[in-house]
C-alpha cells in the first residue's frame, strides 16, 4: 500500500523495535504517560481521533486487511506490516488492519479544561459526571453512548482508568475523541457545576425519587459512582437531587453504563418534549 508522499517501510520482523513499541504502550499505562502517547486500532477510531485534533507519528496498515488509509498530515510515518506483525500489534481482532500511534496522553485533559468544555455551547448543556470508575470498558461504554445522546461533556473525577486505555477506546468506538472531556477531582468538579448554574442530579439508590420525576430540561449533570461502592458521600451531599431508576425484579442496579443510558435518553426526551432541543436532524428522531 503507498500514501500520497512516499511508499511506506515494510515491516515483517515481529522483532522489529518499532512493533515492541506498540506492544508495550498497549499494554502500559505508565509508559503511554512517561511517552506522551498512546495507540489506536480501527479505520473509525483512527478517523475520529484525526478529527478530534489529535496527531499521529505513525500508522502501521496491514494490507490484507485495511481497505485504505485515513488522511494523513504530512511528517507520519507510514509502514505496511504483514498479518503476523499485525496480529501481535493489535490489541483486539476486527480492526480493519491499521494501527496508530498517537501524540498525546491523559494529562492534555486536565482542570483547565473545564472552562473550555462547553465553549459553543449555548443551550442548557447536559453533563455527565463519572466518579471513580475503574473498568476501561464501562468508562468506554459510557463514553460511546454520551456521544449517542449528544451530551455536552463528560467529566471524569477522581479518575481509576487510563482515558487511553485501549480497552476504553475499543468500547467508546472512538467516543473518547468525540466528546468534551474534563479529568479533575470531585470536588474541583462539584465547585465548578455549581459556580455554573448547572443542577446536580446523582444516580444512587438511597433517597432518591423516580428518574422520570425529575426535570432534566435545565442546565443538568447527571453523576454516576463507581461500580462496587458508588458514588461517594460528597456528590450525595452536593446533590440538588437523588435520582434512581426502578428495579423490579430481585436485582438491585443496573451496570453503571446501562445506567447513564437510561437516563441520558429519559433527559434527550425531556428537552425534545419540552421543545429545548431544535437540532436534530430528520434522520435522527
Amino acid at each position: 500500500m503507498k500514501n500520497n508522499r512516499h511508499d511506506p517501510e515494510i515491516i515483517t520482523s515481529l522483532q522489529n523495535p518499532r512493533v515492541k513499541e506498540v506492544t508495550a504502550l498497549q499494554n502500559s499505562s505508565s509508559l503511554r504517560r512517561e511517552k506522551g502517547l498512546f495507540v489506536v486500532e480501527g479505520l473509525r477510531e483512527v478517523e475520529r481521533c484525526v478529527e478530534s485534533g489529535f496527531r499521529l507519528r505513525s500508522v502501521f496498515c496491514c494490507p490484507a486487511l485495511c481497505r485504505h488509509l485515513p488522511t494523513l498530515s504530512e511528517g507520519v510515518r507510514v509502514f505496511e506490516v504483514s498479518e503476523a506483525v499485525y496480529g501481535k500489534m493489535a490489541y483486539r481482532g476486527g480492526t480493519e488492519g491499521i494501527v496508530a500511534v498517537v501524540c498525546g496522553s491523559a494529562q492534555d485533559r486536565s482542570l483547565e479544561s473545564l472552562e473550555r468544555i462547553l465553549s459553543g455551547d449555548t443551550s442548557a448543556p447536559l453533563i455527565v459526571v463519572v466518579e471513580s470508575v475503574e473498568k476501561p470498558g464501562n468508562l468506554g461504554a459510557m463514553l460511546r453512548t454520551a456521544d449517542a445522546a449528544g451530551v455536552s461533556a463528560v467529566i471524569v473525577c477522581d479518575s481509576r482508568t487510563d482515558l487511553y486505555n485501549p480497552n476504553l477506546i475499543r468500547a467508546s468506538l472512538g467516543g473518547v475523541f468525540t466528546r468534551s472531556i474534563a479529568v479533575c477531582s470531585s470536588e474541583e468538579a462539584i465547585a465548578w457545576l455549581k459556580n455554573h448554574g448547572i443542577s446536580i442530579l446523582t444516580a444512587q439508590l438511597q433517597d432518591s425519587g423516580l428518574y422520570y420525576d425529575t426535570d432534566m430540561t435545565r442546565p443538568t449533570a447527571l453523576v454516576f459512582g463507581a461500580e462496587a461502592d458508588g458514588l461517594s458521600d460528597i456528590w450525595r451531599q452536593a446533590a440538588d437531587a437523588h435520582i434512581r431508576i426502578p428495579m423490579l425484579g430481585g436485582i438491585d442496579s443496573l451496570n453503571v453504563s446501562a445506567s447513564m443510558a437510561v437516563l441520558c435518553y429519559e433527559a434527550l426526551r425531556q428537552r425534545r418534549t419540552s421543545g429545548s432541543l431544535r437540532n436534530l436532524s430528520p434522520d435522527r428522531p
